[in-house]
């Protein structure tokens, strides 16, 4: 059942990084991803409230905020950073380094939330690493 929704979100990435390559000629970055976070923003609260999904605040615990709350904060310097990139350098180039993100969870889920990774998934993030350092290499 998440198949689809995985290969939704790699597909819209990547129409995130034709549109904000084009949309970020003559704009500085940062104001490019606030404009960009503004939309998610109110995007995102509009679906929770169309679906009632804001009913479960009051349940939230401090755990759940803190690292709620550092997602935000990780993903925020992750756009940054990315629309940067983007302003200085080719998508061909910017987005298989940002794809880079997929080894390093696999390693990040090991060291910090123990799970277990199987040989075929350290090849495969063996083989994403080796994809970038090939497509980046000038």
């Amino acid at each position: 059942m998440w198949i689809p929704y995985a290969l939704l979100s790699a597909f819209f990435a990547a129409l995130t990084a034709i549109f904000a390559k084009v949309g970020i000629k003559g704009v500085d970055s940062d104001l490019a991803t606030a404009i960009r976070t503004t939309v998610i923003l109110l995007l995102a609260w509009g679906i929770a409230l169309a679906r009632g999904a804001t009913a479960g605040l009051p349940t939230l615990t401090q755990r759940t905020w803190l690292f709620l709350v550092l997602s935000g904060l990780a993903t925020g310097a992750s756009w940054l950073c990315y629309f940067r990139a983007l302003q200085l350098g080719p998508v061909t180039r910017v987005a298989p380094v940002d794809k880079l993100s997929v080894a390093l969870s696999l390693l990040l889920a090991v060291v910090f939330l123990g799970e277990s990774i199987s040989m075929r998934g350290a090849v495969g993030a063996g083989l994403i690493l080796a994809g970038a350092v090939v497509l980046v290499w000038a």
